[in-house]
């Protein structure tokens, strides 16, 4: 992987330039940055020619770089334009077989608001660009033919340079003295932390006829796992939360009725990796923001900024982000700016969603630097969140952090008791996992499960925006909290049954009726989806070692058994501000239909984080098996989630048969 990115570097520096002389075609290429000099990636960058005839565009990479090549010779107008900054305007003009390099400053703006430079060439400040690395290097006059050809040659003669040493086997990753394998991913000198999972096993019905768990939103498993992926590595075990893959994606799950804030459907086919098993689904959709009017929000951001925070996919991307989350906000919204390191401070005071280039300037002052006392900063966030809460509105702390919580408060438990106390405030806690190297996943999620929240991993400006922009609602709105599911199977028509995923978010069958055991929430626009794999009656299966009952009271012959039912569906769930519990109630008859594209598509994704796992019930489970399936139930993809989905499994085939 790492010799390919180098190989395309050495193409890109070498040939472009070579290209545009021999063929006469001019080429563009630069790196977009803010003020402080960081890169910007995720600004669209347009391209027009004075004609109108011709026009580009292109979107800037994680290191804020962007190429326009095979260009006519002629004047341009180059714009770009990000969310939280000024559009910049660059009239320019290209000369046949020359490549032009330049570096383009974005100040906080509104998107309204244009910076127009206008000259007979591009405007490169080659001052600024010497001083700042990120920038490519100037581009040489045109050689003439025959030095041309010269160079060519010498460069097929000459060795190239050798690539990077690729990265370690997987099981060379795992580092830590003293740290159970199971629960740390790392190369030479990083501390990424996991925990370890222990997969659901099949249980049978006459020992334990109710499963009971709650439900889990969170998406973070899903970023992280292509993160992995992408840089070509699979993830461990630990971070394959199966769940969260699934809830990644959004099913076609019926509006709920206007007395309930969500709907519950319920499907039965065969299961694909074992066709002898049946699969059922249990999804439940969150009411849409669209139907419902928006509330008033209250939000305290959290961001981290200590030394760990510097790369550009950390502190960055985490402004690039509340820079995007600021357009959207009104001016019933409030929002303020709470930063730690080593030590607290507010940036920015609760501050009227209107007041936006206030709140982008207060943005474009952070910077990273020094250690990390979390405790300290989540204190002081909660402090300036109940300072302004808001009766019958939402009243977030989101903390944006890699995790590495070193100074102060450190110990999960700590923190974990920390969130539960400040959550019964009616303030919740949502977290934004950032970066790579010392991820500290299962302090993240910790925090977001026990603070009435949500956990995310930004792994790209395009994540970013599907979290706090497009699925804003669920991110931030709750509308209903606690949400727990109970299933009861019939022992006349299941043997045993499996729940795939959800391994930390078990229950025990008495917290279902306990209104004072927390659990998990559902925001507006969400889907939950969750899949039992079924084994019938008369199906021989490998269930955990319990003796038999010897006084359990026979069910098999109840007029409720001889129904035909399956399984029943019970769910319980609170109002965001409310202390009783309400239940929901659905039956699943025993009768398989053909697969929808519903259960085709989560099945897909279960089957993929079963493979990634290494799950002792694979059955007949494949990477090639979960794409197939996954294309023919792909349905509408306006934002190509699934589309990237399928070409996620296709790469981690690859990287499996390499390892």
């Amino acid at each position: 992987m790492r010799a390919r990115i180098w190989a395309s570097i050495l193409v890109s520096l070498f040939l472009v330039p070579l290209l545009a002389a021999q063929t006469g075609y001019g080429a563009i290429t630069g790196v977009v940055i803010d003020t402080s000099g960081a890169a910007l990636p995720g600004a669209t960058v347009t391209l027009t020619g004075s004609d109108r005839g011709t026009q580009r565009s292109t979107v800037t990479n994680d290191r804020g770089q962007f190429t326009f090549a095979g260009l006519q010779g002629g004047q341009y107008t180059l714009e770009v334009s990000l969310s939280g900054f000024a559009v910049v305007r660059r009239v320019l003009m290209i000369a046949g077989g020359r490549t032009e390099r330049m570096t383009i400053e974005m100040r906080v703006g509104a998107l309204e608001e244009t910076v127009t430079v206008t000259g007979e060439t591009p405007v490169v400040d080659s001052q600024r660009r010497s001083r700042r690395a990120a920038s490519p290097p100037a581009a040489p006059a045109p050689p003439a033919a025959a030095a041309v050809a010269a160079a060519a040659a010498a460069a097929a003669a000459a060795p190239p340079p050798p690539p990077p040493p690729p990265p370690p086997p997987l099981s060379h990753h795992i580092v830590g003295a003293g740290v159970p394998p199971e629960r740390r991913y790392a190369g030479p000198f990083d501390t990424e932390s996991y925990d370890r999972i222990e997969e659901n096993r099949f249980r049978g019905v006459d020992d334990s006829p109710l499963s009971t768990f709650s439900i889990d939103v969170d998406t973070a498993s899903y970023a992280n796992v292509r993160r992995f992926i992408t840089d070509g590595d699979l993830p461990p075990a630990g971070a394959v939360r199966i769940e969260e893959l699934i809830n990644y994606f959004r099913f076609d799950y019926p509006q709920p009725s206007a007395h309930e804030p969500f709907s519950i459907t319920t499907e039965l086919t065969a299961c694909p990796w074992n066709p002898r098993h049946r699969l059922a689904l249990i999804g439940l959709q969150g009411e849409s923001p669209e139907e419902r009017d928006p509330s008033p929000r209250n939000l305290v951001f959290l961001i981290d900024v200590s030394g760990s925070m510097k790369p550009p996919d950390k502190l960055p991307l985490v402004r690039t982000a509340m820079h995007m989350l600021t357009d959207i906000l009104t001016r019933h919204d409030r929002v303020a700016i709470v930063v730690y390191a080593g030590s607290s401070g507010l940036v920015l005071p609760s501050t009227t969603g209107d007041q936006k280039e206030r709140i982008h300037h207060a943005l474009a002052r952070l910077e990273a630097g020094g250690s990390t006392n979390g405790a300290e900063g989540i204190q002081l966030a909660y402090q300036v969140a109940r300072q302004n809460f808001i009766h019958s509105g939402v009243n977030r702390v989101v903390l944006a952090t890699d995790g590495d919580f070193n100074v102060g408060v450190t110990s999960q438990s700590e923190l974990v008791q920390l969130i539960e106390r400040e959550r019964e405030s009616g303030i919740f806690l949502s977290v934004l996992g950032v970066g790579t190297g010392n991820l500290k996943d299962s302090t993240m999620e910790k925090l977001a499960d026990k603070g009435n929240g949500n956990y995310s991993y930004l792994d790209s400006v395009r994540e970013a925006k599907k979290v706090l922009v497009r699925e804003a609602g669920g991110t931030l709105e709750t509308i209903a909290k606690d949400v727990k599911i109970q299933v009861e199977f019939n022992p006349r028509e299941v043997a045993a049954y499996r729940l795939i995923g959800y391994e930390n978010r078990l229950l025990n069958r008495e917290d279902f009726n306990n209104d004072k055991k927390d659990a998990g929430d559902i925001g507006a626009g969400h889907s939950v989806t969750a899949l039992y794999e079924i084994v019938p009656i008369g199906v021989n299966v490998e269930t955990a070692d319990v003796d038999p009952l010897r006084y359990q009271r026979e069910t098999r012959e109840t007029w409720a058994a001889r129904s035909g039912e399956l399984l029943t569906v019970k769910v319980r769930y609170k109002a965001p501000d409310g202390q009783t519990s309400k239940l929901l109630s659905r039956v699943l008859i025993n009768r398989p239909s053909a697969m929808t594209a519903n259960v085709g598509f989560a099945s897909a994704v279960a089957e993929f984080g079963m493979l990634l796992r290494g799950s002792p019930s694979l059955g007949r489970a494949s990477f090639e098996s979960a794409s197939a399936r996954a294309k023919q139930f792909q349905g509408e993809d306006e934002d190509g989630y699934r589309d990237e989905f399928i070409r996620l499994v296709d790469r981690a085939a690859h990287l499996r048969q390499r390892d």
